[in-house]
């Protein structure tokens, strides 16, 4: 327990929440905080952490004591400043333990059950040796689901952990029964294999193998779970290390490196090319280029010079700056960004299992069956044993053996398959969500484009050759370092090979470069450039221009010996797969809108080449949230796919986050699914491989259920035969086995050429109203 409490004044408030063991727990600890006056608390089984709102009047104390009486621990959550070591560096790993309990049962019960199903592997004293294999598997293995099972029964409720618990130890504790005051100890006595129907005492046989084999195939899934989870706070710690570690401060003309923790409002620091800028705040000296991609998603660099403003995490792409230091810390606009990706995903419901839904039914039912069961053949004279007999085998027959294998099963198959096509799926609480997904949100650039700047076009005036405005323009452009320039340099030299010398060299920042070049003073930049330096374009080349640039092309004129002599149009390239990208996506019922930080002229022209007719422009990283937000307010299931730091808040809030894996770490680690490969056809085969295994996952389910309901009546009619409990066990775990292996077989769609085009964008640019669409 903290005693690190906040003021009391505080609305607001966050707790680490510590011993869930599925989304019942959750919600039973959101219910018995939100009996409290005042208080309204969500709480995500997959963060473990508590977001609750409270009165004034109410310390922090007290809704950690209300906590820990639910049966849990609750704790506050570090200071910022200490978040990301405590949380990094913590030497204590969580999945240890859990991995520890699930090798040793997976040990000690491979021969348990291979001993109790093979009748041949049954030597003269097998049943002894089961026992001292099996006693520590339920005793240590399956010690959290005996906690757990405490808990529930002290707050009156049951959950599958209860079911799991009472039919390990049942099974457990009569199999000693029968070893030790019935005729299952006898030396040489062997369990048949047999399928009939007959009543007994039950005190010749043993369930060892089910108290084993459950164990240890519930606990497989439980790890894999809790590796799941572990990943979900990922997101923050890598918006966080997105930012630099060390800053070079100026003091009094000196240059000195600090760690960025040291750095305060105020402070000037230098920035060199290359370098990340460390925080917000003003340029003071120097111009330069920015890439803001990561932040803002413009694909073109941001001019900047003195008095303009800057952004922590941004990269320096060209000349050296100097700044001063306005916001810091948990005040800039990147650690902003990590708090919207913490609300968002605090914010989204916890998806409740499957089997904790129908659990929520059917463990009640089985022990009232067990219960009733039991009276039952007491009253009808049946004897004690005949009637206890018969009451276990409920227990053992309903004890979720194929269901331990129905979730992770199919979960570690369809994951398999999807690592091998290059999708993570990040657990099964994504799956349904791609069920009721009807929207698909795609972020522009570096995920429908390239996310680079590319010569798209070399436009010559009149009397000029397209060889030789490229050469001339590239040799120049050769010696900048900004984004456009390497852009052109890149494309000549692929085509053209190394371009000529170039002497007096200058940078005019924000217009463009000049040189000579083969005995010409060459132009290269903005038309801007042009016309200061006294050159008119061209009527030819004017209409270019316009033309260039209402299809979201950056032009860059290129002039010499007082004349223009040609364009040059970089943009953002599409990938070639995304106009292929957005039909499948139709095809699976999804309506793909472009949302973009990106001008509106350069998002409508990117929508027609790949068929997208709804797009949302001119968005900053916060609008990009509300705007997955009131998707969802007017009742859609928004899927969202990006790939830079901008998107990791909205990829957090939307239903289903899909990153591109060639993107940023915080996109990938608030997405719900990862496409590894640079191609939004992934996105789509991302969605079909989760409906399928989702699908298969819903079907090992019912399965894994429906023989247990059959079987349930046997047992509890007292003719359930243990051989024949064992044989339906294994045959159900069997299927789920198989069933889930058919998700090997999942291929993607074939390629097919797929035209481009085929839709008029509806673009709109998002007002402060929220009104647009």
């Amino acid at each position: 327990m903290t005693t690190n409490t906040p003021p009391t004044t505080t609305g607001d408030l966050e707790l680490d929440i510590g011993g869930m063991t599925c989304a019942s727990c959750a919600a039973r600890i959101e219910r018995r905080l939100n009996k409290l006056d005042g208080v309204v608390a969500t709480v995500n089984y997959a963060t473990e952490r508590a977001r609750i709102t409270h009165p004034a009047t109410l310390r922090p104390q007290d809704l950690i004591d209300q906590v820990e009486r639910a049966g849990y621990t609750a704790t506050l959550p570090p200071p910022p400043a200490t978040t990301d070591t405590q949380r990094g560096d913590d030497p204590t790993d969580p999945l240890t333990p859990l991995r520890h309990r699930l090798l040793i049962s997976l040990l000690l019960s491979i021969p348990v059950i291979a001993m109790a199903m093979i009748p041949a592997l049954q030597f003269t004293y097998w049943q002894w040796l089961s026992l001292t294999l099996a006693a520590p598997v339920v005793a240590y293995g399956a010690w959290p689901f005996h906690r757990a099972a405490w808990i529930n029964l002290r707050h009156a409720t049951a959950t599958m952990d209860t079911l799991i618990s009472l039919g390990t130890l049942a099974a457990l504790g009569w199999s000693v029964y029968a070893l030790f005051l019935g005729t299952a100890g006898t030396p040489g006595l062997t369990h048949p294999f047999e399928l009939t129907i007959t009543r007994g005492d039950g005190t010749a046989h043993i369930y060892l193998e089910a108290a084993a084999g459950v164990t240890t195939f519930i606990l497989a899934g439980r790890y894999l779970e809790a590796r799941s989870k572990r990943r979900a706070g990922q997101a923050l710690r890598a918006l966080l290390e997105m930012g630099a570690r060390e800053v070079t401060v100026l003091h009094h003309g000196q240059e000195r490196r600090i760690p960025i923790d040291d750095l305060t409002v105020g402070d000037e620091f230098l920035v060199r090319p290359g370098e990340k800028i460390a925080t917000d705040g003003t340029v003071l000296d120097g111009s330069s280029a920015i890439d803001a991609s990561l932040l803002t998603g413009e694909s073109v660099p941001v001019e900047v010079g003195p008095g303009d403003t800057v952004v922590g995490a941004t990269i320096n792409s060209g000349g050296r700056l100097i700044v001063r230091a306005t916001h810091v810390g948990a005040h800039t606009q990147l650690a902003q960004m990590a708090r919207l990706v913490e609300q968002a995903q605090n914010g989204k419901a916890a998806a409740q299992r499957l089997a904790d839904r129908i659990s929520a039914v059917f463990v009640p039912l089985v022990l009232l069956l067990a219960a009733g069961t039991l009276g039952f053949w007491l009253g009808a004279d049946a004897g004690a044993a005949a009637a206890f007999t018969a009451a276990v085998a409920v227990l053992i027959i309903a004890c979720p053996c194929a269901l331990g294998l129905a979730t992770p099963m199919a979960l570690m198959v369809g994951t398999g398959r999807g690592a091998q096509l290059g999708i993570l799926i990040r657990g099964p609480e994504v799956l349904e969500s791609t069920r009721r997904v009807d929207t698909v949100v795609l972020d522009k650039t570096g995920t429908v484009t390239t996310g680079q700047m590319t010569l798209r076009e070399v436009i010559p005036a009149e009397g000029e050759t397209r060889h030789t405005v490229l050469r001339r323009a590239a040799a120049v452009e050769h010696a900048s370092e900004h984004p456009i320039a390497r852009a052109v340099a890149t494309a000549a030299t692929d085509e053209l090979g190394a371009p000529p010398a170039v002497t007096d060299f200058h940078a005019t920042p924000g217009l463009g470069v000049s040189g000579h070049v083969e005995g010409h003073t060459v132009l290269v930049g903005r038309p801007t450039l042009l016309t200061d330096h006294g050159y008119q374009l061209p009527t030819e080349l004017a209409s270019a221009r316009d033309h260039a640039e209402a299809r979201g092309g950056t032009v860059v004129a290129v002039a010499w010996d007082g004349q223009a002599r040609g364009l040059l149009v970089v943009a953002d390239a599409v990938r070639p797969t995304s106009p292929q990208a957005v039909q499948r996506l139709r095809r699976l019922g999804l309506s793909p809108v472009l949302l973009t930080g990106d001008n509106r002229t350069v998002a409508t022209a990117v929508a027609h080449d790949v068929g997208i007719t709804e797009v949302i422009a001119e968005v900053l990283p916060q609008d990009k949230v509300d705007v997955v937000r009131r998707l969802q307010q007017e009742g859609r299931v928004v899927a969202m796919v990006g790939d830079g730091v901008n998107d990791a808040a909205a990829l957090a809030q939307a239903d289903l986050g899909l990153a591109m894996g060639t993107g940023t770490d915080a996109a990938i680690a608030a997405s719900d699914l990862t496409l590894m490969r640079g191609d939004l056809r992934a996105a789509a085969e991302a969605v079909r491989l989760s409906r399928r295994t989702l699908g298969t996952i819903r079907g090992n389910l019912f399965w894994a259920f429906a023989y247990n309901v059959a079987a349930l009546p046997l047992a509890a009619a007292g003719l359930l035969n243990p051989m024949l409990a064992g044989a339906a066990m294994a045959f159900s775990s069997v299927f789920v086995v198989l069933n889930s292996a058919r998700l090997r077989r999942f291929a993607p769609l074939p390629d097919h050429p797929s035209p481009a085009g085929t839709g008029t964008a509806n673009t709109t640019t998002p007002q402060p109203a929220r009104s647009a669409s």
